[in-house]
């Protein structure tokens, strides 16, 4: 069960760990799309990763959710994204080393830029119907080659190029990176239910960890 938060820094969704797990668990941190900000986190709720964690049994991870106000970006909010995970894993039994930065559409590309510019913070990333930020550079993207990352994509995605996509999974091995790239034939922008739903992704969520956990950026 998903519950709802309000911080100095956003309104968001959060959802404890299972009560079984004795020691510090992983945390995914998930940032929503354009169509879902505003200030009613039930909107989250609706569809994708936040109504999967909200509709499930506990899971052996802690979740959390901010919410952006209209008009906002996550790149706007890089600095803020990062003190809301420092307050997470100061007040929760959370793995530091074991952080998960997932996006949806507006929030990959946010995820992309922070994960990029912090990559000793997060032991994997997934991106999901959304593209790299133009701004990133080359050494920027190299940054990531210690990160897993998982792509997903909808074949008939009218709003993202799969070329395009591909050029950037094909950078990122060439550097080193370890990336999956999963394309959905016949699926749309909006694949975000079958993505999270999927209980490969759900077992992968846990089973990363950095190698040396790094709780400063």
């Amino acid at each position: 069960m998903a519950i709802e938060h309000r911080s100095s820094l956003f309104p968001y969704l959060f959802s404890p760990v299972s009560e079984d797990t004795k020691k510090p668990a992983p945390l995914v941190l998930f940032l929503h799309g354009a169509r879902d900000r505003g200030h009613d986190l039930n909107v989250l709720l609706k569809w994708g990763l936040p109504r999967f964690v909200n509709e499930s049994s506990p899971l052996p991870y802690f979740f959390a959710a901010p919410q952006l106000p209209e008009g906002q970006t996550w790149v706007d909010r890089e600095a803020d994204v990062i003190a809301l995970l420092d307050n997470l894993i100061a007040s929760e039994a959370i793995n530091p080393s074991r952080v998960i930065l997932s996006g949806f559409s507006l929030g990959t590309a946010g995820a992309w830029h922070i994960a990029a510019s912090h990559p000793g913070r997060f032991a994997g990333l997934v991106a999901v119907s959304g593209r790299v930020p133009t701004t990133l550079e080359l050494n920027q993207l190299a940054a990531l080659k210690e990160i897993p990352i998982q792509i997903f994509q909808g074949g008939k995605d009218e709003k993202l190029s799969l070329e395009d996509t591909q050029q950037i999974v094909n950078t990122l091995r060439e550097l080193g990176g370890k990336v999956d790239f999963t394309i959905f034939p016949e699926g749309d922008h909006f694949i975000a239910d079958e993505v999270y739903t999927d209980s490969k992704l759900q077992q992968w969520f846990v089973s990363q960890g950095l190698r040396q956990a790094s709780v400063v950026s």
